[in-house]
């Protein structure tokens, strides 16, 4: 996983009125937090932060004061309507230490002929590994499942140095069989009539 430089000025004033002005800047009000170590309230530029974003738990190398500090994204808060950011928590990391992660789950293949459904059960997977080597995604293949299979957390294969955080039997994914529509009251009788 690459590694994403932003610059971040540490915020003195605080509150709604100082959040809104620092918006109005075009950054974003975010606080680093990890390690025991007292919070530090930073701002950071709104573009250069949402395209860092854009990448499931990017690992981002904050200039804070002339020093760098390593952080993965721990909360995104965005305005309900426009999706512009809000306010992000960051998670401070050390390169060889283990965090606990939610990664995206993808599919590939095509379920068994009959029209099933597949039922997403998680949308994303909880894994624990190294900070600096947290995967993009993990990849399930779907191909043939009939309706009544389901994939387990166990049955997806992790990349090297990464495990699971959640139950080895819980479900991933389920094949469901989608159902037929009955007819409405009325309209089997009209059939069979005619």
């Amino acid at each position: 996983m690459a590694e994403v430089k932003l610059a971040a000025e540490v915020r003195t004033n605080f509150g709604k009125g100082a959040a809104r002005q620092t918006r109005r800047d075009n950054k974003v009000p975010a606080v680093v937090y990890g390690h025991g170590a007292e919070p530090k309230h930073v701002a950071v530029d709104s573009h250069a932060l949402m395209m860092a974003l854009k990448t499931p738990n990017v690992l981002i190398a904050l200039d804070i004061d002339g020093k760098s500090e390593l952080v993965i994204p721990k909360a995104v808060q965005r305005e309900a309507i426009r999706g512009f950011l809000v306010h992000v928590d960051f998670l401070a990391v050390k390169r060889g230490e283990k965090v606990t992660v939610e990664v995206p789950i993808h599919t590939e293949g095509e379920l068994a002929a009959g029209g099933n459904l597949l039922e997403h059960v998680l949308n994303a997977l909880p894994i624990e590994a190294e900070a600096t080597h947290i995967p993009e995604a993990v990849t399930v293949s779907i191909a043939g499942l009939d309706a009544g299979h389901s994939v387990l957390a166990k049955d997806i294969v992790l990349p090297s140095g990464a495990s699971l955080a959640v139950e080895e039997d819980a479900v991933v994914l389920q094949v469901v069989s989608a159902q037929a529509e009955a007819p409405a009251e009325g309209e089997g009788e009209e059939a069979a009539e005619a």
